[in-house]
C-alpha cells in the first residue's frame, strides 16, 4: 500500500488532567512525546477519547499549542475541531489553523440529526473556509446519524482538502463502497481498533486508535503488517491484542484508557463529569487483561 499522508497508526490522544481536573499541559506534552516515541505516525488531539465534549474552546487552544510544541514537527498533529454547529466549527477552525497544526478532524454533527444534505453542506462550509486537510469522522453510535458512503464520496470528490474519513459505522459494505469509489489520495481509517484488520483488507489505510494510547508499538505492528500484505502475521498480532481492544470499552471511553495508563505507570488524571472514574472492580479486570496481553 502507498503511504498515506498522515500515516497508518494515529492515536486519538487522551487529555491529561490534574487532581482538580484542570488541564495538565506538562503531562499532555509528556504523553505526546511518549506516543511519538512509541511509533505513532500522527496524533489526534481533543477527539472523543480526548474528552472533547467537556474541554471547551479556550482549553482546546491551549492543548493544541502545547502538543504542537512538544511534537516539534516529528509527526503531524491533527486537531479535532468538529462541533454540531457549523458556524462555531468554522470560527474555531480558523483560529486553530494559526497554531501550527497539520490538519483537522471534524465529526458528523451530533444531536441535530441532520439529513444527508445537511451533513454535506456542513462539511462543504468547513472545507471552503479553511486550507488545512480535513479528516471526516463518521460515528453514528455517538452522533445518532450515519454519513452514507454517497455523502462521504461526494465530499471527497468535490473538495481537495477533504482527504480522509475515520469510519466507525461498523458497516463493512459502506466501508467497501467508500474505498472503491474514493478519488486517488483519499484515505479510509478504521475508527474501531478491533475492526482495523478487516477494514485494511478492504483497502483502508490504518486506524485512528484508542488502544494506541496504551500500546502504540503493538498497534503500529498490526497496521504495518496489514499494509505489507502479511495477513496471517497481522491477524495473529491482532488476536493477541484483541482482549484489550475489547476490554477498554467495558464502559464509556475514555474511562478505561485513562485507567490503563495509570496501571501502566503513566497516570494522566481522571475524567470529567458526566463521565466517572473506573471502579475498583473495573480496574482489577482491566489489569488482568493487560497482563494477559503482555502490556502490564
Amino acid at each position: 500500500m502507498p503511504e498515506p499522508r498522515f500515516g497508518r497508526m494515529i492515536p486519538a490522544m487522551v487529555t491529561p488532567f490534574n487532581e482538580k481536573l484542570e488541564l495538565d499541559l506538562d503531562r499532555a506534552q509528556q504523553l505526546a512525546d511518549r506516543l511519538v516515541e512509541g511509533g505513532s505516525d500522527a496524533l489526534i488531539i481533543s477527539g472523543t477519547t480526548g474528552e472533547s465534549p467537556t474541554v471547551f474552546y479556550p482549553q482546546k487552544m491551549d492543548l493544541f499549542r502545547a502538543v504542537v510544541a512538544a511534537v516539534g514537527g516529528r509527526v503531524p498533529v491533527i486537531a479535532n475541531v468538529g462541533d454540531n454547529c457549523t458556524e462555531d466549527t468554522i470560527d474555531f477552525a480558523r483560529d486553530v489553523q494559526k497554531l501550527g497544526v497539520d490538519g483537522f478532524m471534524a465529526v458528523v454533527p451530533y444531536y441535530n440529526k441532520p439529513p444527508q444534505e445537511g451533513i454535506y453542506r456542513h462539511f462543504q462550509a468547513i472545507a471552503g473556509a479553511v486550507e488545512l486537510p480535513i479528516i471526516l469522522y463518521n460515528i453514528p453510535g455517538r452522533c445518532v446519524v450515519n454519513m452514507t458512503a454517497e455523502t462521504t464520496l461526494r465530499l471527497a470528490r468535490e473538495f481537495a482538502n477533504v482527504v480522509a474519513v475515520k469510519e466507525a459505522s461498523g458497516d463493512m459494505d459502506q466501508v467497501r463502497a467508500i474505498v472503491e469509489g474514493a478519488p486517488e489520495g483519499f484515505s479510509v481509517y478504521s475508527g474501531d481498533d478491533s475492526a482495523t484488520c478487516d477494514i485494511m483488507k478492504l483497502g483502508g489505510v490504518g486506524v485512528i486508535s484508542t488502544i494506541g494510547n496504551v500500546a502504540p508499538a503493538r498497534m503500529k505492528e498490526i497496521v504495518d503488517l496489514c499494509a505489507q500484505g502479511r495477513w496471517d502475521e497481522a491477524e495473529a498480532a491482532n488476536e493477541r491484542l484483541m482482549p484489550l481492544m475489547k476490554g477498554l470499552f467495558e464502559t464509556s471511553n475514555p474511562i478505561l484508557v485513562k485507567e490503563a495508563l495509570k496501571l501502566a505507570g503513566f497516570p494522566v488524571g481522571g475524567v470529567r463529569l458526566p463521565l466517572v472514574d473506573a471502579t475498583p472492580e473495573q480496574s482489577e479486570r482491566l489489569a488482568a487483561i493487560m497482563r494477559e496481553v503482555g502490556v502490564l
